[in-house]
């Protein structure tokens, strides 16, 4: 199978005049395109720091970050920041809906800077698929926390990106709400045929993608491929 991420010797670490903090030590491993993979460990272990690493959005200290066969390293922000729009849908914990806007504006934005011509369909088929129609126009404060996070779901899909990445996606949410977002992101996954990796604490969440990759104090302790009979 092609590769789609690849992580060479990566490390990332926070000085200051006092000390140097090591968040990752020397992160070693490779995505394959449409496999589903999580990253689990405890608090502090360095997960969402190596989500932000492999999506683009943070820079390491040293190493190589090979994304859709472009190499992030010596990439400006600008130019990182295409390469996620491009090929990168990200789903976070808080939602990060822009609040002025509304549930469907929020989807449109991934298309509109993207150069898209009209998105407004495209954005209301998501919000169906999404069960949200009916929410097109309220802004994230006149939504529950599921439904943002549904809406977020949707906006990470929109631009039908290459890989996906999400950072606790259902840790603010009770049980139901969970398993509903849960079924949504592989259903969506599974149609879009994108790449899925998930920083998650769940681990029945974790078990159901084909790869649980084990942090534990900057360094990956296990690397566990599901086996099908």
């Amino acid at each position: 199978m092609e590769t789609i991420l690849n992580i060479k010797e990566v490390s990332k670490q926070y000085k200051s005049a006092a000390s140097s903090l090591t968040i990752l030590d020397h992160i070693n491993f490779s995505i394959q395109r449409g496999s589903t993979v999580s990253i689990t460990g405890p608090s502090g272990s360095g997960k969402t720091t190596f989500l932000g690493l492999c999506a683009g959005l943070d820079r390491a200290t040293s190493g190589s970050v090979e994304l859709n066969h472009v190499v992030l390293d010596q990439l400006s922000e600008d130019e990182r920041a295409a390469v996620r729009n491009r090929y990168v849908g990200f789903i976070f914990q808080n939602f990060q809906l822009l609040p002025t806007l509304t549930a469907i504006e929020n989807i449109m934005v991934p298309l509109e800077l993207r150069g898209e011509k009209n998105i407004r369909p495209r954005a209301m088929e998501l919000l169906d698929k999404v069960g949200l129609t009916d929410r097109a126009n309220h802004y994230p404060v006149q939504l529950s926390g599921g439904e943002q996070q549904r809406v977020s779901l949707a906006r990470a899909f929109s631009n039908t990106p290459a890989i996906l990445f999400a950072d606790e996606p259902t840790g603010n949410l009770d049980g139901e709400t969970s398993e509903k977002v849960i079924r949504l992101l592989f259903d969506l996954n599974k149609e879009a045929g994108t790449t899925l990796v998930i920083v998650t604490h769940d681990l029945e969440l974790a078990s159901r993608t084909d790869r649980i990759i084990k942090l534990k104090s900057g360094v990956i302790i296990a690397d566990e491929q599901k086996t099908y009979a």
